[in-house]
């Protein structure tokens, strides 16, 4: 939170979307790592893990703001499961 020095409205400034790609960009270098990585890596990475954890596919729609789940779909490629990535909580 800051105040607007010309209105004195406290507001909440927003990180600007460059420069949340430019520190990660400074850190992936830092960290020497050779794969490119970028914020939205780091949403899919988000994404595949709440799969992996047994998340349904709708909570993740939700979460990632996806207005069509077969767009959610996508992410359950990786689990090598299709469809069948997503655990049930009736078959835990």
């Amino acid at each position: 939170m800051s105040v607007d020095p010309r209105s004195g409205a406290k507001r909440r400034h927003h990180a600007d979307e460059k420069a949340v790609q430019r520190a990660i960009k400074r850190a992936v270098a830092a960290a020497a790592i050779a794969k490119p990585a970028t914020p939205h890596t780091l949403r899919h990475s988000f994404a595949t893990h709440l799969l992996q954890s047994g998340y349904d596919i709708r909570t993740i729609q939700e979460l990632l703001g996806h207005a069509d789940v077969s767009t959610t779909m996508i992410y359950t490629h990786v689990l090598n499961r299709g469809g069948r990535g997503v655990v049930s909580p009736l078959d835990i």
